[in-house]
């Protein structure tokens, strides 16, 4: 499963763990660094990942290493090299990754781009900064999907051709399921979502299966195998798909549970919740 947002501390992780290794690896510190740079943030690198693997993710909780990457920034202020710059560029993305202050984090890296101009970490400044912006724009829309509000409707074609939208099945409670066969949790999860099916169907269930697979012929083989009668949405975009785009979908599985009205009632059903909410909805 590629769940962005509840990995993002271990992509940080792992960014802090391969420059641990590059400065363990070092020899000869940059031309222009103090020779004490490299090493003093691979232990200030060490120190963070001990606080993230134990579940810090705030400002307070970062409090003590984020006073310690000031520390480090102010020491070297007069040295424009990757070295000192991979400094800002860490701290910018704690704040980015970690502790979601995404304005914050902004701000820092466009003075590591401004300040560090000729160096790598600056040339990627541009690629974080539009991941930032994206990241923001699925939030905003994610924060809008709560229960109470209608869910936005769409107009396109399933996979066997015939019109698909929410207004098709007005008067019917939906399962809009986001999905995808390589997701290991998707899977794990369609016996319920089926079992949920086959009990509610008659009673006024339906479920909507929104692909983000890519292989058209795995996924109609993948259906047909596991007795999915449901209409399926699948433009083989993964990631990129437009109804994932379109409801800031970057997790999977991702459901939304709709009343008759097409208002949201639930999200994220899983397991025993979900025959329990349609039990209250559409009786045993």
């Amino acid at each position: 499963m590629k769940n962005k947002r509840l990995i993002a501390s271990l992509v940080l992780v792992a960014c802090l763990s391969a420059m641990s290794v590059r400065s363990a690896g070092e020899t000869t510190p940059p031309p222009a660094a103090k020779p004490d740079v490299a090493v003093e943030l691979q232990q200030l690198v060490e120190k963070t990942k001990v606080k993230l693997q134990a579940g810090a993710n705030t400002e307070a909780a970062l409090a003590g290493e984020l006073k310690e990457f000031d520390a480090l920034i102010e020491k070297h202020k007069d040295e424009k090299t990757d070295a000192v710059a991979q400094v800002l560029f860490m701290k910018a993305l704690l704040y980015v990754e970690v502790i979601k202050d995404y304005a914050k984090g902004g701000e820092m890296l466009k003075q590591l781009k401004a300040d560090f101009p000729e160096t790598q970490a600056a040339k990627n400044v541009d690629k974080v900064l539009a991941w930032v912006d994206q990241t923001k724009e699925t939030m905003k829309i994610q924060s809008a999907l709560e229960p109470g509000v209608a869910f936005p409707d769409f107009n396109e074609k399933d996979l066997a051709g015939e019109p698909l939208s929410i207004a098709k099945f007005k008067g019917k409670v939906v399962l809009v399921d986001f999905w995808a066969t390589w997701c290991g949790p998707c899977v794990a999860e369609l016996p319920n979502v089926l079992a949920a099916y086959k009990k509610y169907h008659a009673k006024g269930f339906e479920v909507i299966g929104i692909s983000l697979d890519q292989d058209e012929n795995a996924l109609k083989n993948f259906i047909k195998e596991k007795g999915m009668s449901w209409p399926q949405y699948f433009d083989g975009k993964g990631w990129g798909s437009k109804l994932g785009q379109k409801y800031g979908i970057n997790s999977v599985p991702m459901t939304f549970l709709l009343d008759q009205e097409g208002k949201v009632v639930a999200k994220g059903l899983r397991g025993s919740s979900l025959d329990e909410q349609l039990a209250k909805m559409l009786g045993q």
